[in-house]
This record gives structure tokens, C-alpha cells and sequence, in this order.
């Protein structure tokens, strides 16, 4: 399976937690950024990504590996993103802070209209 057919898998399987922060990222929803999901990044795909904030932002579950987890943030941050990541429990349990944090590292919208 390709990166392309894996992604599109990922979008179809998403978890709780990924479905409750698309619902409050896409068509722009969290200050006019445009996030997509399931992106293919070099050999990784990322949960969702923001690429004119040049923004990373992962969901990990109880099966993320944390070795794993350092050199996937490790090459992201090497092509330029900057990495957020949080708990699917922190999405589930506190949409809004972490909505805020993600609006905070982005920074203030360039787009005035």
C-alpha cells in the first residue's frame, strides 16, 4: 500500500479523538487556518497539518511509540514544521484548550479577508 492509499485509510478510520478535532479544524473553523488531515510527509503521514504555519499537529493513542514518536518530530521539525502533539484523553476531555493552544502556536492569521 502507497502513502497516498494509506492516508486515505487513516481519513476512513479516523479515531474519536481525530474526529473531534477535524470537526473544530476544517473549512477554516479554528482562526481561518486551512488544515487538511491523514498528509502524507515524506516517509510519515501526519494527523493534520496546516502547511502555510508550517504546523504539525498529532493525535497520539496508547499505541504511539515514544522513540518512534521523537524521530518522526525530529524529521518534521527538519523540514521546516513545528510539532504539537496531544492525548486523544486532552482532546476528548478539553477540545477548547487545546483548540487555544494549536490557534496560539499557529499565531495571529495574516489573512484579514
Amino acid at each position: 500500500m502507497n502513502q497516498t492509499e494509506r492516508a486515505r485509510l487513516l481519513r476512513r478510520n479516523m479515531t474519536d479523538a481525530e474526529q473531534r478535532i477535524w470537526q473544530a479544524l476544517r473549512n477554516r473553523a479554528l482562526a481561518g487556518l486551512k488544515f487538511r488531515r491523514q498528509v502524507p510527509v515524506g516517509p510519515y503521514i501526519v494527523d493534520f497539518q496546516c502547511r502555510d504555519r508550517q504546523l504539525v499537529v498529532e493525535i497520539d493513542g496508547g499505541q504511539h511509540d515514544e522513540m518512534e514518536d521523537a524521530e518522526r518530530t525530529a524529521f518534521l521539525r527538519a523540514q521546516g514544521y513545528r510539532v504539537i502533539r496531544f492525548w486523544n484523553h486532552e482532546v476528548l476531555e478539553n477540545l477548547d484548550g487545546v483548540l487555544e493552544r494549536i490557534a496560539g502556536v499557529a499565531g495571529p492569521s495574516s489573512n484579514s479577508g
